[in-house]
């Protein structure tokens, strides 16, 4: 297939070196280069959420080729001055283009629009998955808690570690065990600690030991640590 990506940056990088490498015949251009999308057959928009609407007005609408996006929090709606549109928004976390490329080999894709995109995700050998546009917002913030919160998490576990001495790589592994028993055992059974127990001296003697600027983000953690150990007892059989 002919596609042409137009942004260059982490993911539209990612996405060229992937689809060339599964047989696609691409080019990448900045998005200052519309003019030299060529003749393709699927136009990606890999750029900022916020300029994608201006992106697609700069490209001359027609019935040959598909116009999609990449993005996970907006819908077709975007795309509208275009008759052919599509979306294609992996879950996976793309840090740079070879990287992001061995990554999109596989993954799952959250896909809307024209059914060429189906031929795209299929040459990739990815899953795919579908969401109303009402749903696709929450869809969206649930995938950025799932991957950029939890990196947010471990730069708190890394300043508090190097607070006393010692550093983030002390406590991977127990942050690395304790997502193997959520695979395993899933987030009601995995959590252990203080919340788990309902031990509030514990947790305020925490709060007193931490710098005042970690303790925010250490109580919104244990309330919502708080709120799963109750959903567990919930569904604990009496």
């Amino acid at each position: 297939m002919n596609i042409t990506i137009v942004g260059a940056g982490r993911a539209g990088s990612s996405f060229a070196v992937a689809l060339e490498r599964a047989g696609h015949d691409v080019r990448l251009v900045h998005h200052d280069e519309i003019s030299s999308v060529g003749s393709p057959e699927l136009i990606i928009l890999s750029v900022p959420d916020d300029a994608i609407r201006d992106v697609a007005l700069r490209i001359e609408p027609g019935d040959d080729f598909v116009v999609a996006h990449v993005a996970g929090s907006r819908t077709l709606n975007v795309l509208d001055t275009h008759r052919r549109v599509a979306s294609m928004h992996p879950l996976m976390a793309l840090p740079s283009g070879e990287l992001g490329a061995q990554r999109l080999v596989g993954a799952t894709y959250c896909v809307a629009g024209d059914e060429l995109i189906l031929d795209v995700v299929a040459s990739l050998r990815g899953r795919v998955i579908t969401m109303r546009d009402e749903q696709r917002t929450a869809y969206h913030a649930t995938a950025v808690v799932a991957s950029n919160h939890l990196v947010a998490l471990m730069g708190q576990v890394q300043n508090l570690a190097e607070s006393v001495g010692l550093s983030l790589e002390d406590f991977l592994p127990l942050a690395l065990q304790s997502l193997r028993d959520v695979v395993d055992a899933g987030p009601g059974a995995a959590l252990t600690g203080p919340a788990s127990r309902g031990d509030m001296a514990t947790i305020d003697a925490h709060l007193a030991a931490i710098r005042e600027t970690e303790r925010s983000a250490y109580v919104a953690m244990a309330n919502a640590a708080f709120e799963l150990a109750e959903r567990r007892r919930s569904q604990t059989p009496a």
